[in-house]
């Protein structure tokens, strides 16, 4: 039986948690360890200043108190699993939004799936692009359902395409399987952002800021194969990422600077 760990950063009552366990419970045993709340845009943050604990939700689903993804698989990993049964594959999502481009390094989705890639685990993260851009989805998930169910299947049984600290990043197309078109292996666009922190102030006078959303645009380059470009052609984006960051094309040019 083949062992599939998941997590997200909507939180452990989010239908696409649900939906993605549905979606995966024919292809093995089904782990989850969510956040006890939504963790959106946490990145691959770690929790070390305050205890972490397990709260029992149903058989094999967990909820971690104040904890971010990261912090699930991290834990999930060290503390639910023998040394010797880890998963097989660490799918985090389905992530109300989509990942692309640099929110990537924001996102607490793909934080999850870096987690499970350091632990040398084949591991993938899943997003739905909603056209509301205020996180609301009003589809039943079929055709992210039928995405993930393809691509873990397709890990468990065939391997996984990566070398070690690398992972799958899987955008999925706000529209039906009937107009749906397929799968394109893109890079990651650029992402362009505004100002959108809206000052306020409280009943007693203290000012405070709240950041709010960007809308989704990106900057189109000449023979850019972007994952933008292919979500807004009913494409599901897959776009290998990589956990060392560095810019070998630059090493030279900083050695001259110095």
């Amino acid at each position: 039986m083949k062992r599939i760990l998941i997590t997200n950063d909507d939180g452990f009552e989010s239908p696409a948690l649900l939906a993605l366990k549905e979606a995966l419970t024919p292809l093995g045993e089904i782990l989850i360890v969510a956040p006890s709340s939504e963790k959106s845009a946490c990145g691959h943050s770690l929790t070390l200043k305050s205890p972490l604990h397990f709260i029992k939700v149903d058989d094999d689903f967990y909820k971690l108190h104040d904890g971010t993804p990261t912090d699930c698989v991290y834990l999930a990993l060290h503390a639910l699993y023998e040394c010797s049964k880890k998963p097989d594959v660490v799918v985090s999502g389905i992530n109300l939004g989509s990942n692309m481009g640099e929110d990537t390094t924001y996102s607490g989705t793909v934080g999850g799936a870096m987690e499970g890639c350091i632990a040398g685990i084949p591991s993938i993260a899943l997003s739905q692009m909603l056209q509301d851009k205020n996180g609301y989805y009003h589809g039943d998930f079929a055709l992210a359902k039928k995405v993930a169910y393809e691509l873990v299947e397709r890990i468990l049984t065939k391997g996984f395409p990566l070398d070690g600290r690398h992972l799958l990043n899987v955008n999925i197309p706000d529209c039906s399987i009937a107009e749906f078109k397929g799968y394109k292996v893109c890079e990651l666009g650029y992402r362009l952002y505004g100002n959108d922190a809206h000052l306020h102030r409280n009943p007693r006078g203290e000012e405070y800021y709240w950041l709010g959303l960007h809308p989704l645009e990106w900057e189109e380059r000449e023979g850019n194969n972007s994952d933008f470009k292919a979500l807004f052609s009913q494409y599901a984006a897959i776009t290998p990422l990589k956990l060392n960051l560095t810019s070998y094309g630059h090493m030279e040019r900083v050695e001259r600077w110095l």
